[in-house]
């Protein structure tokens, strides 16, 4: 070979590796702008028709949440909510419908991957489960009141239908008195029984818990939000919890909602799931799927798919507006 052509060669060789380079550069920066983050944590924008990839509170693998860039249009750039009462329109986040099980509570959370351990730190006790995406939401729902002196802690959270079971059948059974002082045993009929202990307790398979979407906070009684601390509480969630897509499933009776159960100023709903799941619940469960508990046959004799389940505040279901 000339020198001339040896050099022609090296030429083209250095000018390969150059654009080899470039390429590799421009990649990985494609890839960095793909990752997204969640309220309060630092991160680059997710390209536009990409799955979420985010690292969950209390460690742990990062999750893919589809839908995840339609949520994160509520929120600024440094990742701070903006989001206002509309924030829960689940017809713009494209999640996959639940299944069944998920609905109905049938499902192992410890192994689900819908599913993640809350902190001690947020709850009462350990081994409390929510959905990763409500649960993200919730963290950052609780930073934000803490900064403004309010401490939310969680008491329930995800229950299983085994979980619901316990509860529905202990009351049913007489071996925990209802709310009133009163043993369920006490009631003859059992369509009666089951609508006295309905007020503040849902049948398994038909309760919001099971989506790991509701969470009760602070207390189980009413009357702690109604002064000190409590209102503290009650007046900033009011305030606040719908910028995190967090509603109030059973507010008081009134025009907006006459039936079902009793109000629960602790139960807090995450509508951009909650909501969707309580449509694909009225598609998906007949009665035939409620059953397998003390007082089962009573479920479809006072409705508790139409009364009960799907008797919740206007604010927590998808409008026609949405």
């Amino acid at each position: 070979m000339t020198k001339r052509k040896y050099g022609t060669f090296q030429g083209l060789v250095a000018v390969l590796l150059i654009l080899v380079a470039v390429l590799m550069v421009y990649s990985r920066s494609q890839r960095a702008a793909r990752r997204v983050h969640i309220p309060g944590t630092t991160a680059s924008q997710q390209a536009p028709g990409t799955a979420a990839s985010q690292q969950v509170p209390g460690g742990g693998e990062p999750v893919q949440v589809p839908g995840f860039e339609a949520l994160q249009q509520g929120l600024d750039s440094t990742g701070e909510s903006r989001m206002n009462d509309d924030m829960g329109k689940t017809a713009s986040i494209n999640l996959p419908e639940p299944m069944p099980g998920v609905l109905l509570g049938k499902v192992v959370p410890e192994r689900d991957s819908l599913f993640m351990a809350v902190d001690e730190r947020f709850a009462t006790r350990t081994g409390m489960f929510m959905h990763r995406e409500a649960y993200r939401s919730f963290v950052a729902m609780h930073r934000a009141a803490g900064d403004e002196g309010v401490n939310l802690v969680i008491v329930s959270a995800m229950r299983t239908f085994d979980h619901q079971k316990r509860i529905w059948e202990n009351k049913w059974n007489g071996r925990q008195i209802l709310h009133g002082n009163i043993s369920a045993t006490s009631i003859a009929d059992p369509a009666d029984r089951a609508r006295e202990i309905l007020r503040f307790s849902a049948m398994p398979g038909t309760s919001r818990h099971h989506w790991g979407t509701d969470i009760d906070l602070n207390s189980l009684q009413n009357d702690y939000f109604d002064s000190g601390e409590g209102k503290k509480v009650y007046d900033w969630l009011l305030q606040n919890a719908s910028a995190f897509g967090f509603c109030q499933p059973y507010t008081a009776f009134g025009s907006a909602r006459q039936g079902g159960y009793e109000e629960e100023k602790w139960h807090w709903s995450y509508k951009p799931l909650s909501a969707g799941y309580l449509q694909a619940y009225k598609r998906l469960v007949s009665y035939d799927d409620i059953g397998g508990f003390d007082g089962w046959e009573t479920a479809r004799q006072i409705g508790v798919i139409e009364n009960y389940v799907l008797e919740v505040d206007p604010l927590c279901c998808i409008s026609i507006q949405d």
